[in-house]
């Protein structure tokens, strides 16, 4: 019987975290990935208890205010501490990634938390483990996950993906621990039916999502495409691409130039190597890894440091460096 009323705490959040990678039609997310966040937010769980037991012992904080208030902000500060640097590394290309992340990072840290109440209390009751696992563990993981989303796309839009972009995610984050901790004491209900239906809405999320990465998919892929006819065809001179090039000539020498065309060259093959690789994903096709994937890489960074810093300025506008593009390169790399 102890060890069902343990499940209860541990089961829910593993099967919304499964029901969350298996709606990811892309597979954006390799499990290794997934396991890797989960440790994180188990390590994430481990550093917030020694900061929680401090302020109780070592600051003296009223133990109220440390689970009412205090606690929550450095819980979520620091579970959102790898969604900082996911995202403004470009490790993640979209929400539907952004949110996986977020979630199997609260799924790691309700985790250790309630391994560590399973062994600190006893003579519990049902439904405190009902509460801590359709409750507690289920709002870490859409917290945190509410994190992630938001920091995404803001930074999307706002075309930077410097730290600060995460305060609305962690302040809406913070604001929904600290009102769980609240309403949990005195109204099991009241605690459990928004995060009832948090899980649904972030499962609506991911379908938006998913519907955006179809339509980006197609448009970039064809993108890709036109420009690297215009490569191949002698063409470039015709268009805008080709008049920008020709600008630079008179700013670099002419082998320059042609290493930046060469470099725009790889990055275009690169990102269409990628996206078919998504594709392919989505209608479950794994493709075997490129087998001169390695020899483009060691190619391209040949050609940024032929180039050089300046070179590389210059030529940034060509190379497509947002967010996406870039999350194309880390993609692919891990597959080399």
């Amino acid at each position: 019987m102890a060890s069902i009323l343990v499940a209860l705490g541990f089961l829910p959040i593993l099967l919304l975290l499964t029901g969350l990678v298996l709606m990811d039609s892309f597979k954006l997310v390799p499990l290794r990935l997934v396991a890797r966040s989960v440790l994180f937010g188990c390590g994430a769980a481990a550093l917030s208890y020694f900061i929680n037991s401090g302020s109780l012992t070592a600051l003296g904080l009223p133990h109220a205010l440390v689970t009412g208030l205090t606690g929550p902000l450095v819980e979520e500060a620091i579970k959102a501490i790898p969604i900082v640097y996911l995202v403004s590394r470009s490790r993640v290309g979209f929400m539907v990634d952004a949110g996986i992340h977020g979630f199997a990072i609260g799924t790691g840290f309700a985790i250790a938390e309630n391994a560590y109440y399973a062994t600190a209390l006893t003579g519990v009751t049902p439904w405190l483990w009902a509460l801590r696992g359709l409750g507690t563990a289920v709002m870490h993981g859409c917290a945190t996950a509410i994190v992630a989303v938001l920091y995404k796309q803001l930074s999307d839009k706002r075309s930077t993906r410097g730290p600060a972009g995460f305060l609305p995610g962690f302040a809406l984050a913070a604001a929904l621990h600290i009102g769980f901790n609240a309403l949990a004491p005195g109204s099991t209900l009241a605690a459990l039916v928004p995060l009832l239906v948090s899980p649904f809405a972030l499962f609506l999320v991911f379908e938006l999502s998913e519907r955006a990465t179809r339509e980006w998919l197609g448009r970039g892929f064809d993108h890709d495409v036109e420009i690297l006819e215009l490569i191949s065809s002698g063409e470039l001179r015709s268009s805008s691409t080709g008049r920008y090039l020709e600008s630079l000539q008179s700013h670099f020498p002419g082998p320059v130039v042609a290493d930046m065309l060469c470099m725009l060259q790889i990055h275009l093959e690169l990102a269409m190597r990628a996206k078919g690789m998504l594709m392919a994903r989505q209608y479950g096709i794994a493709l075997p890894p490129d087998r001169d994937v390695d020899d483009r890489f060691r190619e391209l960074r040949y050609l940024e440091r032929a180039v050089g810093r300046t070179g590389l300025l210059a030529v940034t506008p060509l190379l497509r460096t947002t967010s996406r593009d870039l999350w194309h390169i880390y993609l692919l790399s891990q597959r080399a």
